[in-house]
């Protein structure tokens, strides 16, 4: 009895051995992972809180501070143009700030509180002021006119500033959290902390990186938190600017397309009785006004008998404003706010006097340094002209690197702002183009048009494709050195039909270009035409209706034989 108790005790040894191992190698990792927590609890103050009120935008700081508090608050200049863009224009010559919207021109001068709106008399609650060498703009003219949103912590004193069509994620310390979570200062726990954040929290999230959360508190604080802290409640978009006034509506019609020409004045104005049934054009754009000199100042060929003839035909007017195709004088004019307002201030004069609908834009030959001046000429001209009801145009040559021609037309940026673009799909060979070849094969004219939607965002609906009513007559004869000289001239349609009948020739229909082709002898020279009939016109407005274009524009009346504005009308306004 006494031995058999004996062995049945020496079965707990091992087992108490065992217990005591498992105990000790539970107690070893709650050591081992207490030394390898390697949390920072150290704290730190951010650099941005070095100065009172850091300025918070998207999820940055802008690594500047503003000036100021409530109404009276101002940020540097440098913030402002990262929020508004184009919107905002500084000429450091005349200490001149220029706020622009869809509806607003807003000038105003450093220092002063008087300016104008719309060109009428403002007046500003607070100047912009010069501080430390930096310039700051009131705040308060940014958020009326733009929907900027501004908010001030009353405990950190931080400026966060969202503009219209931010957007972020939402996020919250869960209610449940016993202990607060730690906003770091880089994504990981070894980053010091920036602020404890309590149950109930909420955060901005801007964006995430390996199990982290770039996240913003209430407080305006920036830093990051674990991904697994927090939960995303949703996502917040800032509400567009909504000023309440109505969009304006440059054409206003029953469907049909815009089917303009353009009427060249030289000299005098044409004789209206002479001119004959326009079959479906709707609008003429006369070249009306022609800047005379760096100061703005523009000379006016406008005849109101011309404009009532159009107006009894139902027929808009959208006079012609060209620089003259000089580019020392439209870059000074375009230089200054108070010489680009003084072509303005013409133009709607003009407009009023002889009851215009609308302002055609044909600048050219312009340096490429006057990309942003024209653009800007643009931005103010826009809400003065719709507050007259005038439509704006602007004119526009096919897409290249071709510098005074081309390079300076920024047309993703115009195609913002104004009514409507007409792209000038012609001179694919040019008057002096070394080699013989068409105004505008169509395959040319249509990716002209392809390439400004595609690559600059124009909408359709506010393109316009313009269409040549003129071939050239090229002549190819040897230069008497081996060689081919070329030259052109330009040839309505009645005379180069008046050419086929006479040399009793037979157009060959060109598959590559689209047209039909003409070509004779003329002792040793060679005589080209690619020609312009109903059946080139027919196909370049099936191009329009094609991108759904707002309509076509033809240069220039005058060049047409009768048949065509009965061909273009049906082509461009037939419904499928």
């Amino acid at each position: 009895m006494m031995t058999g108790r004996r062995r049945r005790r020496g079965r707990f040894a091992p087992l108490l051995l065992y217990s005591f191992v498992v105990l000790l190698a539970a107690f070893a990792v709650v050591w081992w992972y207490g030394l390898r927590d390697t949390s920072s609890h150290e704290r730190v103050v951010p650099e941005y809180m070095s100065q009172r009120h850091p300025i918070m935008l998207r999820g940055e700081w802008t690594s500047s501070h503003a000036l100021g508090d409530g109404e009276g608050m101002r940020v540097p200049l440098s913030v402002a143009q990262k929020l508004l863009g184009d919107g905002l224009r500084y000429e450091k010559a005349s200490e001149s700030i220029i706020l622009t919207t869809e509806h607003d021109v807003l000038h105003f001068r450093t220092g002063e509180l008087e300016g104008t709106l719309n060109n009428k008399p403002f007046s500003l609650a607070f100047a912009a002021e010069k501080s430390g060498g930096d310039l700051y703009l009131p705040l308060a003219p940014l958020t009326k006119l733009f929907g900027l949103q501004a908010n001030t912590d009353g405990g950190s004193g931080i400026v966060t500033i969202d503009a219209p069509g931010d957007e972020f994620r939402t996020a919250e310390v869960p209610s449940t959290s016993k202990k607060d979570i730690k906003l770091r200062a880089g994504p990981s726990n070894k980053h010091a902390i920036v602020e404890d954040l309590p149950a109930g929290t909420s955060l901005r999230i801007w964006s995430e990186q390996e199990g982290w959360y770039a996240a913003q508190s209430v407080s305006g604080q920036l830093g990051y938190v674990k991904s697994s802290a927090v939960n995303l409640t949703g996502e917040q978009k800032i509400a567009e600017n909504t000023d309440g006034e109505e969009p304006f509506v440059a054409w206003k019609s029953d469907g049909r397309k815009i089917n303009m020409t353009w009427e060249a004045v030289y000299s005098a104005n044409p004789d209206t009785s002479k001119i004959g049934e326009l079959q479906g054009v709707n609008v003429v754009s006369p070249t009306w006004f022609e800047l005379l000199n760096g100061k703005g100042e523009i000379r006016s060929k406008a005849d109101g008998s011309y404009s009532a003839w159009a107006r009894s035909k139902g027929i808009q007017v959208w006079g012609l404003f060209s620089n003259g195709f000089e580019p020392d004088r439209t870059h000074e004019a375009l230089s200054s706010y108070e010489t680009r307002l003084a072509m303005i201030e013409q133009l709607i004069a003009y407009a009023k006097s002889f009851k215009l609908q609308g302002i055609n834009i044909d600048f050219e030959n312009v340096y490429t340094k006057d990309k942003d001046n024209l653009v800007q000429f643009v931005r103010e001209m826009t809400p003065l002209l719709h507050e007259y009801g005038l439509v704006v145009s602007i004119d526009v040559t096919p897409k290249s690197t071709t510098e005074m021609w081309s390079a300076f037309l920024d047309r993703a940026r115009l195609g913002e702002v104004i009514d409507y673009m007409m792209v000038m799909s012609y001179d694919e060979h040019w008057a002096s183009s070394p080699k013989a070849g068409s105004v505008s094969s169509l395959p040319w004219a249509e990716n002209t048009v392809a390439r400004i939607l595609e690559e600059d965002g124009v909408p359709p609906g506010k393109l316009i494709m313009g269409i040549p009513l003129y071939a050239r007559l090229w002549t190819e004869e040897p230069d008497g050195k081996g060689g081919i000289k070329v030259s052109s001239k330009s040839l309505g349609m009645s005379a180069v039909q008046k050419i086929v009948k006479d040399r009793k020739l037979k157009p060959q229909f060109s598959e590559e270009t689209g047209q039909y082709y003409v070509e004779y002898k003329d002792g040793d020279k060679l005589m080209r035409i690619w020609i312009e009939d109903a059946t080139s016109i027919k196909a370049r407005a099936e191009v329009a209706r094609k991108y759904d274009l707002a309509g076509v524009a033809t240069w220039r009346r005058g060049f047409e034989t009768p048949d065509i504005w009965g061909v273009l009308d049906e082509a461009l306004q037939s419904r499928p």
